[in-house]
């Protein structure tokens, strides 16, 4: 039966198990919108074509297939690009589709034309055009497989909007399955003589698709054999916080001792990520230590320094096929393992921090007191996120969502996909006030399609982390780095939602009671010290104020 190229595409992602995708629409790809009419996928409709990319990569985060956003051509491209380069550096499966000019216009400067592959080819893992409608659904199926085979990533598919609307009688392709492996028994040889030997060994997590079941076997596995379980930046997730094993997380605002414990570690076991830029300070840390990397990137980017052995699987292969911990203990005792886990808890006990406005420390105790086990929460970038990071806690994959490269602006439209993903979880975002208005509109979104996300916006009005540097290397200087905010209560509140302005400390639990008892899309406005530069420390006044 024929069918239109268009309408080949919503089939082929119906089949391929996509349930949801986030779009601006465009007269670019009106085929493809009018597919998805009487598709199984819900679509939901986006403020901003970056707001779209963010969902996106979210859903590609927190689901078990690529997360999907439309946009259109030229500008529409060039505002969704900030998501690709966030889900290329974060490793996460995305797929954009961009509708394009017409076949015949192209290379005649037409109305929003622009250069797809010049674009987007060095941040994606795939760019291409479907130039022929026979080939619409083998195109989709591949992009889908791309974007989440070896390192994930996103991947980009531009759409003529002439080649949409001619018809096919392809079929929709088959759904193969993904390649399946098992470590090879040299490499798990390898890990079981190095970890036996090692004295001071630790294990590295991070990256996406972990599960509850590899989790927990993981952090089983590192008790028994007493290894400490250190995250990497913004992907704590991936083992219980409650965990013996855990030590806590590596990268911006972590504890000194994660980094001490990862220099003194004589054998580093990566599962899911590599010795990057962030993680290791710089490419400064632990560089020459004996290593071992648990990746299915055959390339292994972004990795730096030593490599011992590396199994090219996925976490759950590796985790499923690995012997009983206790089996590879050694000599080892329980003393390194124990002793960082003690100093991780201690890190992590809330205290106050000082100055004016609302104290974050006793805020956020009251915060993770209040949230539910199976919390999901969402990061904007900046100093305001460090506060979550260090004293909310993750007890399952597939919990957090935020920019591992440090792109702005995620927190929110993050927040709403997952809330609209999950309606019976409770999700919080944590943004500062220049990370929460870069796409604050896209709660917009959440009324629309019945999420309720909680929205803790940190408002110290400054651009906190640019004038932490400037403290740094231009002191009394401020330049280019403060803001003036209204009251985003009142901004919520004008959409139905729920909004207060928090200028105490003694007035914030009683807010946050009534945002999560109110059913609705909620943001609580905090005003904060800006001179308090992060968890636990207050900077001089008069530097801060200059």
């Amino acid at each position: 039966m024929s069918t239109s190229a268009g309408h080949l595409i919503v089939k082929t992602l119906e089949a391929h198990g996509v349930s949801r995708v986030y779009a601006v629409p465009g007269e670019s790809y009106l085929d493809v919108l009018d597919g998805l009419h009487d598709a199984g996928i819900h679509t939901v409709v986006t403020r901003h074509e970056g707001g779209a990319g963010f969902m996106a990569l979210a859903e590609g985060r927190l689901g078990s297939v690529p997360g999907i956003a439309m946009v259109t051509r030229g500008p529409g491209a060039a505002n969704a690009m900030i998501a690709i380069h966030t889900a290329w550096q974060d490793a996460t499966a995305m797929v954009l589709f961009v509708g394009l000019i017409p076949l015949a216009d192209r290379g005649r400067d037409s109305f929003q034309e622009f250069s797809l592959e010049g674009w987007f080819s060095t941040t994606a893992k795939g760019v291409f055009v479907l130039d022929d409608e026979h080939q619409a659904g083998d195109l989709v199926a591949r992009a889908l497989r791309l974007a989440t085979t070896g390192r994930p990533g996103p991947v980009v598919v531009g759409l003529p909007e002439d080649v949409l609307v001619r018809m096919t009688d392809s079929p929709v392709p088959a759904v193969h399955p993904l390649p399946e492996a098992a470590p090879g028994a040299a490499g798990l040889r390898t890990l079981a003589t190095m970890l036996s030997a090692a004295q001071r060994p630790a294990i590295i997590v991070g990256g996406d698709g972990w599960d509850a079941d590899t989790s927990g076997a993981l952090a089983d596995f590192a008790v028994a054999a007493h290894v400490p379980v250190l995250a990497d930046w913004r992907a704590y997730d991936a083992i219980d916080h409650d965990s013996p094993a855990y030590a806590g997380w590596l990268g911006y605002g972590r504890a000194e001792r994660t980094v001490a414990a990862l220099n003194d570690a004589d054998l580093l076991v990566f599962i899911g990520c590599t010795r990057s830029d962030v993680l290791s300070e710089g490419y400064k840390s632990a560089l020459d230590t004996p290593t071992i990397v648990v990746s299915n990137d055959a390339e292994l980017i972004g990795h730096a320094g030593r490599i011992d052995a590396h199994l090219g699987v996925s976490p759950a292969e590796f985790v499923a096929a690995l012997p009983a911990g206790y089996s590879l203990s050694g000599t080892r005792g329980a003393q390194w393992m124990e002793g960082l886990r003690t100093e991780q808890l201690a890190f992590t006990r809330p205290g106050p921090d000082g100055g004016t406005g609302v104290d974050l420390g006793v805020a956020f105790e009251a915060l993770e007191a209040a949230l539910d086990a199976d919390r999901i929460i969402t990061y904007g970038a900046g100093n305001a996120t460090l506060w979550g990071h260090r004293y909310l806690s993750h007890h399952g994959p597939r919990s957090l969502v935020g920019p591992r490269n440090g792109a702005m602006g995620l927190s929110v439209p993050a927040a709403v996909a997952a809330s609209i993903m999950h309606p019976g979880r409770l999700v919080v975002a944590i943004c500062g006030d220049g990370d929460f208005f870069m796409n604050a509109q896209e709660l917009a979104v959440s009324f629309a399609h019945g999420g309720t996300p909680l929205i803790i916006v940190v408002d110290n009005g400054i651009f906190g982390t640019i004038v932490a540097h400037q403290q740094q290397h231009y002191p009394q200087r401020p330049s280019g780095t403060a803001m003036e905010n209204p009251n985003f209560a009142q901004w919520i509140q004008s959409f139905g939602g729920h909004g207060e302005f928090v200028e105490s400390t003694a007035d914030f639990a009683p807010a946050l009671e009534r945002a999560l008892a109110s059913g609705l899309p909620a943001v609580l406005h905090l005003k904060t010290d800006p001179s308090t530069m992060g968890p636990g420390t207050v900077a001089h006044r008069a530097e801060a104020n200059a």
